[in-house]
Order: C-alpha cells, then sequence, then structure tokens
C-alpha cells in the first residue's frame, strides 16, 4: 500500500505525511511513485501477447515528475493542448508515442505537434480536419489521423465528464463518420492511420466501453471493405477508481473484455489506450491542515488551509474524497461530524462534507484519491498561492513543484501610468 498508517502515522511510502508538512508545509499534493509504477505495470500485463501503447492522459495530472517517470517506463502520451506538448517533450517523452485529441487544436498547435512528429492526431470535427490538412500541407508534410467516432453511447457517469452522447461537444457523429473519412482519405496533407473512440471518465463497468467498441468494430469493417484500412484502433481511456464504494473493473478484467470484442481476428493490429486518472488518481493525496474548529446550530465546521481552489471536484462536480486524519485517533478520542471546508468566500467551497473524525486545530488531514484532476485544474482564485507537489520514492522525497509566492501571483501585471 502507499498511503498506510504505520505505528499510528500516515505515510506516504516510507515517510510520514506529518514530515512532508513540516518540509514543504499544506496544502501540499503528495504523489507515490510506487502506485503509478504498480498501475502502469497493470496495463502492460495485461496487455501481453498484443501490440499495445498506453498513451497516459496528461490532462489527468500534468507534473513533470509524473510525466518523466511514465517516459521512462515505455510510456505513450494523450495530449489535449500545445501546452501539454510541451510538457511531455520537457520531461524526456517520445513524441512519436503522443497522440493529440481536444476539440479546439489551434493552428500554432498543430504546426508544434507536427514540427515535433506526433504519431497521430485525434480528429474531432470536419473543420478541425480542413485546418490540418491546410497547416500539414503549408509545412509539406503529411499528417496522421484518427476520426474520434461519437458512438452514442451512454458512459452512466456525470453527465460533465461523459463524452460520448449526440448531445456531447466530442467526436464525429457516428453517420456522418464514412463521408469524413473519405473527404479526409482524399486529402493530400493528410494520412488516414486510425480510429478513436472515447465516451468519457470514471466509469465503473465494462458494459459501456465494449458497446461503443461493438460499434466502431462494425464501422472499421466497413472502412477496411471500401479501401481505407487503418493502423491502429484508439479505445480512449475512462476506467474509474475507487473514491468511495464504487467497484470498478480490475485493469486485467477491462482490458480482458476489450480484448475479447476485439477478437482474433485483430490480435495483430495496433491498439492504443489512453487511462488517466486510473493511473495517478489513487497515486495522490491532497494533505491540508485544521486552521478552526466551528460548531453551528445546523453544521460543525473544520476550516482548512485547502480550498476549493486546491481541489475543486467537491464543488465542481460534489465528488466524494476520503478524509483520513493523518495522526491515527486514539480508541477514546471524541469526534464529531465535520463538513471539511476551505477558505474561500464561497458557500460551495468544501472538500467533504458530513464524516466523523476526531480533529484539533493544527492537526493534519489527507484528502485520499487525490492524484488525478487536482493540481491540473487548481487556481488563484481569492489570490491563493497554488500548492507545493511532492513525488515520493521509498523513504525519499522530491519537491516537483513548490509552493508560489505571494509575489508570483501579480508578477506578470502591471499598473497603467495614467
Amino acid at each position: 500500500m502507499s498511503f498506510e498508517y504505520r505505528n499510528g502515522r500516515l505515510c506516504a511510502e516510507d515517510v510520514p505525511l506529518e514530515e512532508i508538512a513540516a518540509r514543504y508545509g499544506t496544502p501540499c499534493f503528495v504523489y507515490s511513485r510506487r502506485a503509478i509504477e504498480a498501475a502502469y505495470a497493470e496495463f502492460v500485463q495485461a496487455s501481453a501477447g498484443r501490440e499495445v501503447l498506453v498513451c497516459y492522459a496528461v490532462k489527468a495530472n500534468s507534473n513533470l515528475a509524473v510525466l518523466g517517470l511514465l517516459a521512462r517506463l515505455g510510456a505513450g502520451f494523450d495530449i489535449v493542448s500545445g501546452g501539454e506538448l510541451a510538457r511531455v517533450l520537457a520531461a524526456g517523452g517520445n513524441p512519436r508515442k503522443v497522440v493529440f485529441s481536444g476539440v479546439g487544436k489551434t493552428e500554432a498547435d498543430m504546426r508544434a505537434a507536427l514540427q515535433a512528429g506526433v504519431l497521430c492526431f485525434n480528429v474531432e470535427s470536419e473543420a478541425e480536419l480542413e485546418r490540418l490538412d491546410a497547416v500539414a500541407r503549408s509545412l509539406g508534410v503529411r499528417a496522421p489521423v484518427s476520426l474520434r467516432v461519437n458512438p452514442d453511447v451512454d458512459a452512466r457517469t456525470h453527465p460533465y465528464i461523459s463524452t460520448g452522447l449526440k448531445q456531447n461537444k466530442f467526436g464525429i457523429a457516428y453517420a456522418e463518420a464514412p463521408r469524413v473519412y473519405r473527404k479526409a482519405a482524399a486529402m493530400p496533407g493528410l494520412h488516414v492511420a486510425g480510429i478513436d473512440v472515447h465516451i468519457g471518465s470514471q466509469i465503473t463497468e465494462t458494459r459501456p466501453f465494449v458497446d461503443a467498441l461493438h460499434k466502431v468494430l462494425e464501422f472499421v469493417d466497413v472502412l477496411e471493405a471500401t479501401g481505407i484500412p487503418l493502423e491502429h484502433i484508439d479505445l480512449g481511456g475512462g476506467l474509474g477508481i475507487r473514491y468511495r464504494d464504487e467497484a470498478p473493473p480490475r485493469i486485467a478484467e477491462y482490458l480482458g473484455a476489450m480484448f475479447a470484442a476485439l477478437g482474433s481476428t485483430r490480435a495483430g493490429q495496433r491498439i492504443l489506450l489512453e487511462p488517466g486518472r486510473a493511473l495517478v488518481g489513487n497515486a495522490g493525496i491532497l494533505l491540508t491542515k485544521v486552521e478552526y474548529l466551528k460548531r453551528g446550530e445546523a453544521k460543525n465546521f473544520a476550516i482548512v488551509d485547502a480550498a476549493m481552489n486546491d481541489l475543486i471536484r467537491p464543488a465542481l462536480y460534489e465528488a466524494w474524497h476520503e478524509v483520513k486524519t493523518v495522526k491515527q485517533a486514539a480508541p477514546n478520542a471524541k469526534d464529531a461530524v465535520y463538513d471539511v471546508v476551505g477558505p474561500v468566500c464561497e458557500t460551495g467551497d468544501f472538500l467533504a462534507q458530513d464524516r466523523t473524525l476526531a480533529v484539533q486545530p493544527g492537526d493534519l488531514l489527507a484528502v485520499m484519491s487525490a492524484g488525478a484532476y487536482g493540481m491540473v485544474m487548481s487556481s488563484n482564485y481569492n489570490s491563493r498561492p497554488r500548492a507545493a507537489e511532492v513525488l515520493v520514492s521509498g523513504g525519499e522525497v522530491h519537491l516537483a513543484r513548490r509552493r508560489e509566492t505571494l509575489e508570483e501571483l501579480y508578477a506578470q501585471e502591471s499598473m497603467p501610468k495614467w
């Protein structure tokens, strides 16, 4: 286990979290190298015997230390912006293992990716296809493309992170895709390389994945019969993790179902996967300190120094994160039910609600399963510096990102002379 109690103290691998708080302050994101490597190894082992490229979804956690760790393991990367491409390259990622997704790629994004030599563009609209063709021709190259086909499959997840329905902004409608593929195949600046499907995030059952894949395979057969062969099938990502009482399939079970749907006839075809949360979600926690306890008529509040600007998932999705005391409570400790809230001036600024805790001001809390969509979605709202990030490996602690200073909050601003 990467986060467990030892002698009454919660540790990240071999390091007590209270030592990390003393050294780097709070709030602080803490990641476990062991947990990331173990999750990646599960994908590799479950893919044995097939040609599979695991492309980590950078949007889940884009810290250079995390990207560099995955690059050294041999991972590819799924990016959605020019900024994410720059991060991957800075971390030592191989551009030939990068797939470029996202609905709003700019010309500058496309040029940077083409010049870097990315593996493929996952194209999400006909207009994007036309722009990419023009940019590629201006550079004298051909852009490798997959079309992200929208299969109109319900991922049965939170509506904000469902991406495979007709009403979602993502992908090309299933009925329109054959025509758009024929158009792409005729464009001189493009090379049709594959097909892509991604139906959402935090999906906790295999059926939506399999349903989407069956629809895509029907489409692939039609394409190949009309003279448009594909080099790869990109199955996307979206496998969920356990935050509370979810029971997502294990990685081997999820991939086993996908490979069974692919069948033996496609055993030699290259498969791309785009996991994000499944690799890093449970590999990180948010460490925070209790500033005040406030007892009210209707609610008790544990006011901490982390806030919605650090971890917005609870405010945005009403997402549930387990909260643990860093120092294990004594058996006779007096507890109470608290909302764990931050200092931001919003009623929605909470990290957890109705939690039974035995805490005092100055105590440390760990907000669990915060390795994905934590720091990457943080902000400086209320002029709050963003948290530090550390990566733990056994007994060693690496400062992956130092805490911002107050002066850095306005370093790029200026006062007018009039």
